[in-house]
């Protein structure tokens, strides 16, 4: 097992990424016109929106816009002063955006990297630097300082804190200067960009392009702190272990898969390699590729009535009729009708002949008197129903609106009612005594990419597990499960009727947000219906309001597609390792994955140990995606998703990990490639063609790069329940006479957690941990003032302890570390 002692460092959002959302705001496309008297509500039309680049203040501004209904949830990247993305909006929702505080910005105003040198900090750094606190603490710190290539360019990361970084009034600048190589002097002088979230000070980072690789980097900030720091490299060129192999076969995915086609092909490996594969069937069933059939009469005024059938669609409900009769005579009552399928409404009169039933009357009427037929009638949306309903011409047909087949979506009628999800199982011992490894793509409907780079690993290991030899050891030495896609429902109404759909299709929505115009908003955010760091518990990012695009459900758990992880993790508890698998933003992370956002309270971050061995494997799996065609995540875009992107309230990450200590990690595939021709990085989209650009954006590349850091987290798996070998552990500086305080701290041999004790005590399981100095940064620093022995022990990823101590008794070997610091009296 590879053993490498990573640095916790901090991050940000997705890099320049340019993917285009389509907004399915509150106020929806209401049906118009002619097309509004029959109820067939139409698909918006494209001639009404347009493209804009927004700017939001910070995670609780995009809090606020999404729970009003906008799907703001990807495309976007932290910038200094709030968070950027673009949407695709109606003018009406232009407005409302603008009324909600959301700045609108031209199309070069986003932020960018300066690579300019600047003068300085200004004239105050002198004084300042005399001024600074008299405390122990480091004013500035180097958090980590990465150089990577990529296409022929250069570039190096750069992520940095200052104890003032709070500081808003005057804000702390930081400036950055490198040298040029091994004993060359300092330069370049650059303003860094300080990042703050929730109101809360975050760090200070850039990327800049270079063309020559610094050996190190000096940090001053305007309140007079200085830091210096090597730089390291970030990603190995090393040559691909797996695919190095000249008769190591890829290349099986030649386009995009609707699920039938994804369920079709896992069974058939199943059958084809009985010896290594099996299909485990998922027990809670999905709401299904159904909708109950609509239409809304009167258009959308106080007249406006919204009609639901009982039945699903395809079972009776698209054969609905409703009309509305105006009636000639005097002083009639309202009455209803029904004729097999037909239901015709008899409008009430006056005195005079005139129609008298109101909007909320007639629907009233439906409900009660449609001889079962409509579940749902009522007014359109908030309104109180008081308007006069008026005849229709002739009866008005109900319809799903599952009929309209997208251009350019795949043969092949899908199947309607409730789905079961398969599970391709595959290793060569399926007994529970191999690390499971679960594989889980589109929990979002509209990302492709993540199911094509599923199936591609699942190929993988079937067809080289008799040729390569690295593959028979991931095959043997793990057993992987694959949920090729999580949300066949809302996947297959991606691919046959609204391509921007993320949620399944499970419609929550009470009356107001019920009409076949908000269609394309119903459904739950999978990815946030789960039970650790929900927004049922006020963790931020998750949205109560059903037509959002993070609506998180009823409760936590609501969804089967949700139940069916929890129910697979429990059956199988040999599962340690996860991956779930999105798109497009280019991003590798882990827990905390959400926060309560006054304060910025984020849910508990991993031990020290667990921190640094997710590290360590994000830079095998992503040093794997960049031989592919030299695609770097970059350092910014990879840590705890809460940091990397902003809150995601209940997440399945953050429960697999802290319920069932699963290592669990969110891929984000996808996102920024840099264009050498332009000097920029060009984004990608949830979509990319398929054949498109094989250098910049294409669905087959993204397929194929990150199919191959899949297969190295298998590789990292079966490392991990092969290791066998204790860790290690020094304090340094060692035990000792010293002169005066001195500053120490603990190093392992690989990530490892240590508990310690300085009490005189033996150390346990619930002894302090050694923790981060501050979040995505080092171990922390002791500083010793006098006397003091610490005792402690590691712990690795794999749970092996060091000197095969045994915290949980008090035997008289005490084969703990020690080490006694010994301070000179004055």
């Amino acid at each position: 097992m590879r053993r490498s002692q990573r640095r916790i460092a901090l991050l940000a959002l997705s890099t320049l990424v340019g993917s285009i959302l389509v907004t399915t705001g509150p106020a929806g496309a209401d049906p118009t016109g002619s097309s509004a008297a029959t109820g067939q509500s139409q698909p918006e039309d494209r001639e009404s929106v347009r493209l804009v680049h927004i700017r939001l203040t910070g995670a609780d501004m995009l809090d606020k816009v999404a729970a009003a209904g906008f799907d703001l949830e990807h495309g976007l990247r932290r910038v200094p002063n709030g968070i950027e993305g673009e949407a695709v909006v109606t003018a009406e929702q232009v407005t409302e955006l603008t009324a909600m505080g959301v700045e609108l910005l031209g199309d070069d105003a986003g932020f960018a990297w300066s690579n300019e040198a600047d003068g300085g900090i200004g004239v105050g750094a002198a004084s300042a630097r005399a001024a600074q606190p008299a405390n122990h603490d480091a004013t500035v710190r180097v958090v980590r300082a990465d150089w990577f290539t990529t296409k022929g360019q250069g570039f190096l990361y750069v992520e940095a804190r200052t104890t003032e970084g709070q500081q808003a009034d005057p804000i702390v600048e930081m400036q950055l200067e490198n040298d040029s190589g091994k004993g060359t002097p300092f330069g370049f002088a650059r303003t860094m960009s300080r990042f703050v979230d929730s109101g809360q000070y975050m760090f200070h980072r850039n990327l800049f392009k270079l063309d020559v690789r610094p050996n190190k980097i000096k940090l001053t900030s305007s309140t007079g702190g200085v830091a210096t720091g090597a730089v390291s490299n970030w990603l190995e060129d090393a040559p691909p272990p797996l695919t190095a192999n000249p008769s190591y076969k890829s290349d099986f995915v030649d386009g995009y898969r609707h699920p039938q086609q994804l369920y079709s092909r896992a069974k058939e490996i199943a059958r084809q390699y009985p010896d290594i594969a099996e299909i485990v069937y998922l027990p809670n069933q999905t709401n299904g590729y159904q909708r109950k059939a609509q239409a809304q009469i009167g258009g959308t005024g106080q007249a406006a009535v919204v009609v639901t059938s009982a039945a699903w669609g395809h079972q009776g409900g698209n054969d609905i009729t409703v009309d509305f009769v105006d009636r000639p005579d005097a002083n009639l009552p309202l009455a209803v009708e029904v004729t097999g399928k037909a239901v015709r409404v008899l409008l009430a009169t006056d005195a005079s002949g005139a129609p008298t039933s109101t909007a909320a009357e007639v629907a009233e009427a439906l409900r009660s008197r449609s001889a079962g037929l409509i579940d749902r009638a009522h007014p359109y949306r908030t309104n109180g129903g008081t308007g006069i309903v008026a005849p229709t011409v002739g009866p008005v047909a109900l319809t799903d609106f599952l009929d309209q087949k997208r251009v350019g979506a795949p043969e092949g009628e899908v199947p309607r009612g409730p789905a079961t999800i398969p599970v391709l199982r595959i290793g060569k011992h399926r007994d529970g005594t191999k690390p499971g490894v679960l594989i889980q793509a589109q929990d979002h409907a509209r990302e492709w990419v993540p199911a094509t780079t599923s199936l591609e690993s699942a190929e993988r290991l079937v067809h080289n597990y008799r040729s390569d030899r690295e593959t028979k050891k991931i095959v043997e030495n793990t057993d992987v499960f694959f949920i090729l896609s999580n949300n066949p429902d809302g996947a297959n109404y991606s691919f046959y009727n609204f391509a921007s759909q993320r949620k399944n299709m499970t419609n929550h929505c009470p009356d107001a947000s019920a009409d076949p115009a908000q269609r394309n908003s119903w459904g739950v955010d999978l990815n946030r219906n789960y039970r650790v760091g929900s927004g049922h518990d006020g963790y931020a990012g998750g949205s109560t309001n059903c037509v959002s695009g993070t609506y998180q459900g009823p409760g936590e758990l609501s969804e089967p597609e949700s139940k069916n992880i929890i129910w697979l993790v429990e059956k199988y508890k040999n599962i340690k390792f996860m991956m779930s698998v999105h798109s497009n933003g280019g991003q590798l992370f882990w827990q905390p994955g959400a926060y309560i956002a006054d304060g910025r309270i984020t849910t508990p971050r991993p031990p020290l140990g667990d921190e640094a061995f997710y590290w360590q494997s994000a830079a095998r799996i992503l040093s794997q995606v960049k031989a592919h065609r030299e695609t770097v995540v970059t350092p910014e875009n990879v840590g705890g998703s809460s940091d990397v992107l902003y809150s995601s309230a209940g997440n399945v990450r953050e429960d697999l990990y802290h319920t069932y200590g699963i290592y669990a990690f969110g891929w984000e595939v996808g996102g920024s490639v840099y264009n050498p021709a332009t000097g920029d990085w060009q984004g990608g989209s949830f979509q990319p063609e398929w054949d498109g650009n094989p250098e910049l954006v294409s669905g087959h590349a993204e397929t194929m790069e990150y199919a191959n850091g899949i297969m190295e987290m298998f590789r990292v798996a079966a490392d991990w329940g092969r290791d066998n070998k204790n860790p290690t552990s020094q304090l340094v500086p060692g035990a000792g006479r010293y002169s005066g305080p001195v500053d120490v701290h603990f190093e392992t041999s690989e990530p490892a957690t240590i508990y310690y004790t300085t009490d005189g005590s033996r150390p346990t399981l619930e002894s302090p941990r050694y923790a981060a100095t501050e979040f995505r940064e080092p171990g922390q620093v002791f500083h010793v003032t006098e006397t003091t022995t610490f005792r402690w022990f590691s712990v690795d990823s794999a749970g092996n302890i060091e000197k095969n101590y045994d915290p949980t008794k008090n035997d008289k070997r005490n084969n703990y570390r020690t080490a006694t610091i010994r301070i000179a009296k004055r």
